[in-house]
């Protein structure tokens, strides 16, 4: 897996990610990828994946389908584009929906995170949509980040240095999250 990040504070919303990727015990650092990237431009949204390494590939895919791109400034918006995103995969990325027999609805099996000028929000695999006030990440290493981004964020750093911190902590004690990092920053509507 990964780490994926998400913070907004004074103006600012950064949100950032690790660039290894994992195949069971193999993993490939960006050293050795010409396409390690986990964050995704979409309009003024960013968008940072967590799940399979296919899905870079195929969310990427089907954006590129669509003859008009999909507003991400809300929690509803978000979840309606993942009704029809779900239904794609399924479709036309043979997703393996199944997770859980008693689980309520079928998962997306992924996770992403989104900052745009309209503030920073994360998708949950079963399309259950979160905007966030502060922070937040997900993956593999997220508790690590998580500590480290509320240490920072209490010490009154910026948006940036808290998004980095989180991806640091990460990559120091989780073994699927490393080096290097990308973060990019989007001024918030006010």
């Amino acid at each position: 897996m990964s780490t994926v990040v998400v913070v907004k504070k004074d103006g600012l919303a950064a949100i950032g990610a690790d660039t290894m990727t994992k195949f069971g015990r193999s993993k490939q650092s960006a050293e050795y990828l010409e396409n390690p990237s986990k964050i995704l431009q979409l309009g003024e949204s960013y968008i940072a994946y967590v799940g399979h390494a296919s899905f870079g590939l195929v969310l990427s895919s089907y954006f590129n389908t669509l003859e008009k791109v999909p507003q991400l400034n809300s929690p509803e918006q978000i979840f309606e584009m993942s009704r029809n995103l779900h239904l794609s995969l399924k479709d036309d990325y043979f997703l393996n929906p199944t997770e859980e027999d008693d689980d309520e609805f079928e998962s997306s099996q992924l996770q992403f995170l989104i900052a745009n000028p309209f503030g920073i929000f994360g998708f949950h695999r079963f399309r259950s949509v979160d905007k966030y006030k502060k922070f937040y990440a997900f993956g593999s290493g997220d508790e690590f980040a998580l500590g480290a981004m509320k240490t920072m964020y209490d010490m009154g750093a910026s948006a940036g240095d808290i998004a980095r911190a989180g991806l640091e902590a990460a990559a120091e004690f989780d073994d699927s999250t490393s080096l290097p990092f990308e973060i990019y920053t989007v001024s918030l509507n006010k």
